[in-house]
């Protein structure tokens, strides 16, 4: 066995030791049909658990829709534990989307939306099955540059590979044997109609941001005088600043009694 074979199975047994601990019989997952939905499904999967895979179009690219599928059934086919569904929620955000056209939501603000109604897709499944939903946020997602929903794709209850930079997953999802359509298709969120990528939105690849998020520990000044390096640090402090609300706890008034 590789290292990238024991990590899977440390990340599985410590799902497994997490749900025995807490009396927790069911896994819920969504499937977006990208790389950390799918490592997160499998190691979902490999616990033995009742693990309910989703997919949730809204307005889906059909290339990610089949992708999902694809995992799915690559997935049923190799765990008897796995359930699967897909449960279309484009008529539920449009109806919702119609609801708002007298307060000019932006663009965004439905983006983010797409992701909220996912999640709480997710946590019925979860509530009627005796379940919790586990994330599929990576380190860079999650720590780094903030890039996912608040209440969104980042109401979880549990993070398996929340302390994996995305490299490490494609590692990992080599190891676990995940299909390679899922390896070789640029990282997006799903959340916009124009099929736009992580890359497009962050303006930087998920290399130069594990970069430059191991830069701001490890400072070189050195590098920085690379013009590129530069303008990525721009970008990684610019998504950071911006996005630490999401990456830090709820603040709370202290009552000083």
């Amino acid at each position: 066995m590789s290292d990238w074979d024991y990590l899977a199975e440390d990340i599985s047994n410590w799902i497994l030791k997490y749900a025995e601990q807490n009396n927790i019989s069911t896994l819920v997952v969504g499937v977006s049909g990208g790389i950390d939905s799918a490592v997160t499904s499998t190691l979902c999967a490999k616990t033995g658990i009742n693990t309910i895979v989703i997919n949730m179009p809204i307005n889906q690219a059909v290339s990610q829709y089949d992708l999902s599928n694809q995992h799915i059934e690559w997935l049923t086919s190799k765990w008897s534990n796995v359930e699967s569904h897909i449960i279309d929620l484009t008529e539920t955000y449009e109806v919702f989307h119609s609801k708002l056209n007298d307060f000019n939501v932006s663009e965004l603000s439905m983006a983010n939306t797409r992701a909220r109604l996912r999640m709480a897709t997710l946590y019925a499944l979860a509530g009627s099955n005796n379940g919790i939903v586990v994330g599929t946020g990576n380190k860079v997602e999650d720590f780094g540059v903030g890039f996912f929903t608040k209440y969104g794709d980042g109401g979880v209850d549990i993070s398996p590979i929340a302390d994996l930079y995305k490299s490490e997953v494609y590692s990992l999802a080599e190891s676990l044997q995940i299909i390679q359509s899922i390896q070789d298709a640029p990282p997006t969120d799903g959340l916009w109609s124009d099929g736009r990528t992580d890359e497009d939105q962050i303006g930087a690849t998920y290399e130069e941001l594990e970069w430059a998020m191991n830069e701001i520990e490890n400072p070189l000044p050195e590098k920085m005088q690379n013009e590129r390096l530069a303008e990525v640090m721009r970008i990684y402090l610019k998504f950071n600043r911006t996005n630490s609300h999401k990456m830090k706890p709820i603040p709370i008034f202290k009552f000083n009694r």
